[in-house]
């Protein structure tokens, strides 16, 4: 590794997105792939590797897989070779979770979609005083 692959918890924390005190927390976690290298003087030296690592498990994260999944991923990954179906399988099944929430939110959109093209309308037609407001009970 030369000097210009090795990257600072601050230079990690930029690229990623991920504060600090996240990374500090994924290390904490045994989320990392490899134990994380420190100077002499302690500080925390990454490498690009570990920020391609990073990005994906933002990736993951952010599509709602749980740490406690992620962390069996990463725990798979660095357990090495023979493992493969089973981390496939631990995929597979997030990628159906985030296939359903993908519905979810489009057939939410399509139902909002629908409001807004009814709301558009009627405020283009002056026709919008009344929509869905309370009904009074006098």
């Amino acid at each position: 590794m030369t000097d210009t692959d090795r990257l600072s918890i601050g230079d990690v924390a930029k690229v990623t997105g991920l504060g600090v005190h996240a990374l500090r927390f994924f290390e904490r976690e045994e989320l990392f792939l490899r134990p994380i290298p420190r100077t002499a003087g302690g500080q925390r030296v990454y490498e690009p590797a570990d920020v391609e690592w990073l990005l994906l498990c933002n990736r993951l994260r952010e599509s709602g897989m749980p740490i406690a999944t992620l962390k069996r991923f990463a725990a798979l990954v660095r357990s090495g070779p023979g493992n493969e179906a089973e981390r496939l399988a631990l995929l597979e099944e997030h990628e159906r979770a985030v296939r359903d929430k993908v519905a979810e939110l489009t057939a939410s959109l399509e139902i909002i979609h629908g409001k807004v093209v009814i709301y558009r309308q009627h405020v283009e037609e002056g026709t919008a005083a009344g929509l869905w407001s309370p009904a009074s009970s006098a």
